[in-house]
Parts: C-alpha cells; structure tokens; sequence
C-alpha cells in the first residue's frame, strides 16, 4: 500500500452508494454444509454423526420458516443484518466496553522520522492532528478515493463514522450518535476535546473557514499543557466511559440531573471531531517490538480515554502515538486507513511542517467544567479502581517476524494472509495439542453497509497437516501436499465470504428471527457442538489482518481461555499482536509467538525442501 493515492477529483467518495447490491441471503443447505463442515474438526465421529441430525432436522423443520422469514426481510432492507449486528455484536453489551471491545493501536512513524523523544509530544502531535483535520476535510467534500476490489466499488459508508462520531451508554441497549456531515449535506461540528490530567478541553479546528494550521494547533495544545501541568488535577471524568454500561447509563443520567449545563458539556464531546489525549507516558517502543506502545494505547489511563468516542488520538510524552477506538461504529479498517495516510504525509514531509508559521488570532481552547458533588467523585473514584483491577490482567506483546514478509510468501506462490493463518494454526495446535477454533474477519464491503463476515481457518484440511508436520515418519513431500491442501481451502472460504456465501452471519440472522417471533431457540444453536466450534462468540483465536500497511492494531480475546491476534504484512516482514489474560493459566502469548515464529520458518522450508 505504498504511496496509496487517498484523493480523488473524478468522483464522489460516496457517489455509488445507492447502487451497490443488497447484502444477499445464502441458500439454507448451503449454510448448513458449511456448518456442519466447519464442525467436523472439533467432533469425534459419534458426536459429528448427533449434530448432522439435529442439523437435518432444522433444515427440514423450523429452519424452513425462519429463512423464509429472513428472505422476507432482506426484500425490505437493503442490509438485513446491519440493524441487527449493531445491537447484538455492539450496542447490547452490557460489560465495559472501552476493555473488552474496542481497538487499539500505536503509530508507526517512529519507525522513520520520529523516533521515540522526550520532548516531541505537542510538536508531533499538531502535525498529525493537521494531517487527521485534513483527512476529514477529504472526506467532508467528498474527495477521498473510493475504494475498490478489481473494478467494483466497496461500501464508503465507515468513513461517515470516523468522526463526530460517539456512543451513549442506555439502560439496556447503548445508541450511536453521528454528527457527521458532507458539506453538500450541511453544517458539519469542528471542534476537538482535549482531555490532559484528568480535564477537559475543547477548541474548534476551523478559523474563518479554515482548518488550523500545525503552529496554531501547537499554540492550542500547548495552553492546555502548561495550564494542567501548573494546575491541579482535574477529576477525570472521562474515566466513567471505561464502566458496566447500565452503571454508566444511570451515572449520566444522574450527571445530566445534578446540572442541564452538564448534558451541553456531554454533547460538545460527543459531536466533537475526535479526541486528543496528552498522555504523560513515555512508552518505548522499536521496528521489532512495540509492546509497550500497543499495551498502554489499549490499556492506558482510563481518565484521559473518551471510551465511547470513535477515535482517542494519544499523543504520549516522548512523541510516540497511539490511537484506541470504540469498535461500534465502524471496523479497524476505516482507521487504518486514516493512519496511513497520515504516515505517508508525514514521510512525504519528512516529518516536519515546512508551512507558516504565522498564527492567527484565534480563540483560546475552553475547559469544560462539570458540576459535581462528592456522588459522582466517588463513582469516578470506583470506576478507575475497576478500570486498572480489569486491565491489569491483560497480557500482551507486539513482536515483528523480521526472517522474511509478503515478497517472499508471493514468490512461492502462497497467498501471504493465508500463510500466517495456517502459521498460527500449527502454532496453536503445537501449544495446546489440540485444534484451535478461530474466527478470522472476512470483508463484506462489495455490498451495501456491508462490514464483515467470519471466516473459519480451523478446517479439517488444517488439521491433517498440523498432524502431518508433527508426525517425524511423514515426508517432506506429504506434508507439503497437505499444506498445500489447506492452503487452497482456505483461500476458496476466504472469497466465499466476501461475496456473501459465508454461514455465521446467516445463522445470526436465523437465530434472531426465531427471537423475533417467540419461537423455542432451535436445538443447532443449543448442541455443545455450535460452541465448542466457535459459535456464539466462542471462539478461542479470535485474529484479524490489519492489512499490507505500517499500521498495527490489537483488541482483547473474545474468551477467557483465549487468544486476541492481530497481523499486519510487509514485504519484509510480518508484525503480530498476542493478547491473553493472565489469570488463565493455559494461555501464554509469548509461546504462542514463538511458536508462529517457528512455523513460519518451518513452512518456508517446506516449499524449498519438498520434492514436487
């Protein structure tokens, strides 16, 4: 992705939305052959032979009327999921969502011009706030490239979501709010929070109809500083957003009681751009390991995060960067694709501002300050305390494989995504002995709102080479055979899925139609083999490719015995992100690691060794 071209004058950014084709609906025999395919490598021959006959006797039975169901709704909608997915992957959750389901990540431009240095954090941090101010002015007149698979045209729609963009907590069911606008559209908010030591700040990104340059945001950024550096602590409000939602949900509506004032305060951060926060941290990090970097952008100071905001911008105190965004309104994709155009920028620059320095004489950034009374200092008070008792749990490292990337993979004729999937599979299963289910996320966007699908790398074909390679009386060319077997599975499943003939979503769907109506959950959903497949959310290796960038990202695992992996590929290299918990004693991401480190070397070898 070098050099991406990010503009465009010949269309519209959001131009063929209206035509892109409905999400469609796969067959119900077609599902349930995947399905039942899906399950085999987790089942021993009775138990397989239990769940092919519950599956025929849901396809035969209630399974018929359910998908006429959802046939009948996917002629009314023109994405039968979206509503549907928003609620039950995102907005129904009830545990701390800013822990559990949002992402993070950290920059990598101190992989060229900025290199960890005391000193930096605000003369960076304007610079990339600049360039972030104009990505949103890309998208604004709608000039930002449209994205395409070969020829067609992907879904645009995440990128209405990357600013203004913010969640608000609700009793039992959270709710989005975009403010977001094309200019065509209308008056769009231009203001950014700030939030430093516990307070918070707000100033607007536009002065008289233009964005403010890097020397006037300095100018900004660093009031802000020296006033909470010479100031006490503020009471770090922002740190309610880490919370069980319903807490969260009943302390707003008691903030928003106490004062009208606070609600005005709540919407200025809400409908602002993104957020801003100075982080006086100084994580380390390098080309090979940014560990620490990664770990506090996830897991950092909970009063200085807005976890309910699309985007947390962190500037740390030595000028590295790293981001943390709620996973509702769109996926990591959209903001990888932000933060790569923000590295190009600053290494077409050379990381400097080679612009004016003139400021102009622009308005101070204002404090918000919320009416409190000792209630709400408590709950704060509690709510960090949850907050680090949670995260200190967490477990995880962000290494780069450096012996080979994508130039060599391609050279051999292996689709580089497949091959670390396949990587981590033989890892896993020489860990634990046993096959490891796992999602891996599936693009949608060829379809209108489409987001993503789950793809199942844990196939029967894996498995036979997993054992295969361990099996010291196999020879190099059977395990090849076998590799390449699996090889060639997944990547038919991969295109399957994003073309909208993969089968979790279209179960979902079935699952929920039978809610709708009050029917009995059918027994599919209720045999052990659904979960210990994965189903449900139960997935042991939950992984996604954060793509062909420099940008890196990670989020916690789905389960508690699990793993989170996050990839992302170069041609020299592939840079990986493990998460654990380390209260379970099974995992260790640091083996897991290691392992994939091994396999990886282990499947090269296998390509030049092997007799063909």
């Amino acid at each position: 992705m070098e050099n991406q071209v990010f503009e465009s004058s010949e269309e519209r950014t959001f131009q063929y939305q209206s035509s892109l084709p409905s999400l469609p609906v796969p067959t119900l025999d077609e599902s349930l052959k995947r399905y039942l395919d899906a399950v085999k490598p987790f089942l021993n021959q009775e138990e397989y032979q239990r769940t092919e006959d519950i599956v025929k006797k849901f396809e035969h039975g209630i399974g018929k009327l359910l998908q006429h169901k959802l046939l009948q709704r996917a002629k009314e909608k023109k994405n039968w999921l979206e509503e549907w997915w928003l609620n039950v992957a995102y907005l129904d959750a009830r545990i701390p969502t800013q822990i559990y389901y949002n992402f993070g990540g950290s920059g990598p431009y101190l992989e060229h011009y900025w290199p960890p240095k005391e000193g930096t954090q605000i003369e960076r941090g304007c610079i990339a706030i600049w360039h972030t101010l104009k990505y949103w002015e890309l998208i604004r007149t709608e000039k930002l490239v449209v994205h395409r698979h070969g020829n067609m045209p992907l879904d645009m729609n995440q990128f209405r979501m990357l600013f203004c963009t913010c969640k608000i907590p609700g009793i039992t069911r959270d709710s989005l709010g975009n403010y977001f606008r094309t200019e065509s559209e209308g008056e769009c908010p231009s203001h950014l929070i700030v939030l430093c030591r516990g307070r918070v700040f707000a100033f607007d990104a536009v002065h008289e109809g233009h964005i403010l340059s890097p020397p006037e945001i300095f100018r900004q950024l660093a009031y802000i500083q020296k006033r909470c550096h010479n100031e006490p602590d503020g009471p770090g409000l922002a740190a309610l957003t880490s919370g069980e939602r319903t807490q969260w949900a009943e302390t707003r509506e008691y903030l928003t009681n106490l004062d009208p004032k606070n609600l005005c305060l709540l919407e200025k951060i809400q409908s602002s751009l993104f957020v801003i926060s100075l982080d006086d941290s100084s994580p380390h990090g390098t080309p090979e390991d940014y560990t620490p970097i990664t770990k506090l952008s996830l897991t950092g100071d909970p009063t200085i995060r807005w976890g309910d905001k699309s985007y947390n911008c962190i500037l740390f105190s030595n000028g590295t960067f790293g981001s943390n965004c709620d996973h509702s309104p769109f996926d990591a994709m959209a903001l990888v694709v932000l933060c790569s155009y923000i590295d190009q920028k600053i290494i077409e620059s050379e990381g400097r501002w080679k612009g004016s320095d003139k400021v102009r004489d622009i308005p101070w950034p204002e404090e918000l300050v919320f009416t409190l009374n000792q209630n709400m200092l408590n709950d704060i008070g509690h709510a960090k305390e949850r907050y680090y008792q949670q995260v200190s749990d967490v477990q995880l490292v962000n290494y780069a494989f450096t012996s080979f990337g994508k130039a060599l993979t391609k050279k051999k004729g292996l689709h580089p995504d497949t091959f670390v999937q396949l990587g981590l599979q033989l890892a896993y299963y020489k860990l634990h002995g046993h096959p490891g289910c796992c999602y891996e996320t599936a693009m949608t966007r060829r379809f209108y709102h489409g987001r993503t699908e789950t793809m199942r790398p844990c196939t029967v074909e894996v498995v036979e080479w997993c054992k295969s390679m361990l099996d010291p009386s196999c020879s190099s060319h059977k395990r090849q055979q076998q590799m390449l077997k699996a090889f060639a599975k997944h990547n038919k499943m991969m295109k399957e899925c994003e073309n909208g003939k993969g089968f979790d979503r279209h179960l979902l769907g079935l699952l929920l139609i039978a809610k709708e109506e009050g029917l009995p959950v059918p027994e599919l959903f209720t045999d052990p083999a659904f979960t210990r497949s994965g189903g449900g959310g139960n997935f042991v290796l939950s992984t996604s490719l954060v793509g062909y960038t420099n940008i890196g990202g990670a989020a916690v695992p789905m389960i508690h015995h699990g793993y989170g992996f996050f990839y992302r590929i170069r041609d020299d290299r592939i840079i990986v992100t493990c998460t654990a918990w380390k209260s379970c004693p099974e995992t260790d991401p640091e083996m897991l690691c290691k392992n994939l480190f091994q396999s990886l070397q282990d499947m090269i070898q296998l390509m030049a060794t092997a007799h063909l």
